[in-house]
This record gives C-alpha cells, structure tokens and sequence, in this order.
C-alpha cells in the first residue's frame, strides 16, 4: 500500500481522456461513466466537470486515510478502488468502488469541522477511531484508476444549488448502508468456507469464463471476507479436495461441481 501526497497524479478534468461509458459530459470533454452519473442532467454534469480535477492512482496507491481531514470527494472514471477499515488487528474490505462510484463524501456531508489525527498515531488506532468530519475509512487503489476529485466547498455548493446532485449522493448512501447490512448479516450467518465458497461461485457466475481468478490476491480475498489469508488458503485446498473446483495456474480456478459449492456457499 503506497502513500501519494497530494492524492495521486494531477491533471485538469477538461483534458482527460475519454472514460469508456455512458453519460456524456459535454462536447470537448470526457464521457462520464454512468452510477453517480447516471441521474444527473447533462447541464449538471458539465458543472461538475468544470470544477473537477481528475486524479489518477497507481495499484496500490492510497487516495486517503482513514482519521486523516476529509477535503475531497471522488468519483471513480475508471479502475477499482477498495475501501478498508482496520478491526481486530486486520483491514477488512468496507466496499468497492469501480467506474461511476463515489467515495469520501460521508464526511464531506456531515456538516462537522475536519479533526486532524494526533502527531504520530498508528493507522489501526486512526482506522478504529476516526475523528468526526475525517474520513471514516481508508482507500486503495487496486488497479491503475481514474477519478474525478471535488473539494469540500464544491459539493456542499452543489448540494445546495441542485436537487439532483443531492438525491443522487442520497441514493448513493442509501445502497452502500444496504450493502454492509447485507455483509453484516452474510457474516453473521455464514463461515469462512461458506464465505469463500459464495466468492468462488460468484467470480465463475460473473466472468462467464470456464476458468477465471478470485479478482484479486490472496491477502485481498481474505480482507475481502473478513479473514486472515491462511484460511482463505485453506478454504481453498478444502474446495479443491471436495471435488468443487481445481486449480488452472496463475491463480485461476475452474468449478467442477457448481451444485456441490451453492450447497456449501449456503
């Protein structure tokens, strides 16, 4: 996980290139993928542009901290971005943000001054504890990614000059509180290899490809679950000898038996 000062390389939103997807943003301007986009009419849309700057990440690169001053809101053009939380002495995967996600605009809503953290605090402690109006959680980038980046002042003026702006970023909040409700309940109810197991067979469902990777490594599959990577890597071997899926090297995967892993996913 590489730090970048500043957030990553800089250049100005109207020169970028063209991000594949819908929802275009205007003539001489990049065409804006859709998610956050999706809901908002192109004369918003060219606002937005105007006042953004686009920010790009290496893999591995992190846009902010968890506990650190929450100035910037992003929205993803292209690239994945995971967003991690430290518990019990491990990071665990919050959520994942791919083209049209937004992430940093909890804080940036909350209406509170920014609290810097205490010279010299560990990012466990600042990841457990986040100061109120700092950012909540920490974000990586996990592939080379594009976002468009909005200060502070530019969203809380377009919040409160345009309606749409607002229900969207609500309907934003409204998902992601949905989707770790559902994480909440899903690791509640199930174990670790039932856990593994539902992964697996959602890659082999959404890749659409006989053999396919787990969408990231080892260690990212254990955050991703909750877990530790010895027991994702267990988990794994438990599969493989249960007749479930195989191996295909360099990190590919190949399911045998889809009934046997719904069975053990459930």
């Amino acid at each position: 996980m590489r730090d970048a000062d500043d957030a990553g390389t800089e250049v100005p939103a109207a020169a970028s290139d063209a991000a594949a997807g819908p929802g275009g943003a205007g003539e001489g301007g990049p065409v804006l993928p859709a998610g956050f986009f999706a809901e908002l009419p192109d004369r918003v849309r060219r606002t937005l542009l105007a006042a953004a700057v686009e920010r790009r990440f290496a893999a591995g690169e992190t846009l902010f901290r968890a506990g650190a001053p929450a100035q910037t809101m992003y929205v993803v053009l292209d690239g994945r971005v995971r967003v991690l939380r430290a518990g019990g002495g491990r990071p665990h995967v919050l959520h994942e943000e791919g083209p049209g996600g937004t992430l940093g605009e909890v804080p940036l809503l909350e209406g509170l001054p920014a609290a810097a953290s205490g010279a010299g605090a560990g990012e466990a402690a600042a990841s457990e504890r986040a100061p109120r109006g700092g950012y909540p959680a920490t974000a990586v980038a996990a592939e080379p990614t594009r976002c468009l980046a909005l200060t502070r002042d530019v969203v809380r003026g377009l919040v409160q000059r345009e309606p749409d702006v607002a229900l969207a970023l609500l309907a934003r909040l409204a998902a992601r509180v949905r989707h770790l409700v559902e994480r909440l309940d899903e690791r509640a109810a199930h174990g670790t290899r039932a856990r593994l197991a539902a992964l697996v067979l959602a890659r082999h469902r959404t890749t659409g490809a006989r053999s396919f990777t787990l969408g990231g490594s080892q260690q990212e599959v254990a955050e991703e679950l909750g877990t530790v990577r010895e027991l994702v890597v267990r988990g794994l071997r438990a599969l493989r000898e249960a007749g479930a899926i195989r191996a295909a090297g360099g990190g590919r995967y190949v399911v045998l038996d889809e009934a046997l892993l719904r069975r053990l996913a459930e």
